[in-house]
């Protein structure tokens, strides 16, 4: 008997961002955070130039500032989130509350 591999597209996504820079991904994770984090049925896909120190940049200031803002308003910070190559020119992050991620059975 064989298992199907979890992917991140699998996820089901709630909103897609499409970030060129640091201060669209701050920009993007107020949108998230305020849209009730904890509370979707889903997760969030970020989708950045596939430009690796720019990629990596973004990546980082949208999960310290989740984290961040999670902790400032008294959420749980269970974040889980997995960076993949989208296409030819854009890598994607998908991001989601690790009490939502289980809640779909996964």
């Amino acid at each position: 008997m064989g298992f199907m591999e979890f992917h991140p597209s699998q996820i089901p996504i709630i909103k897609t961002f499409e970030i060129s820079d640091e201060k669209a991904a701050s920009e993007s994770v107020l949108e998230m955070i305020n849209s009730g984090f904890e509370s979707q049925k889903g997760g969030y896909m970020v989708l950045m130039p596939k430009q690796e120190k720019l990629a990596k940049r973004i990546g980082f200031t949208i999960t310290t500032e989740i984290n961040y803002m999670l902790r400032k308003k008294g959420q749980e910070r269970n974040l889980r989130f997995w960076t993949y190559h989208h296409d030819e020119k854009r890598y994607a992050i998908v991001l989601i509350s690790g009490k939502v991620f289980e809640e779909l059975g996964f």
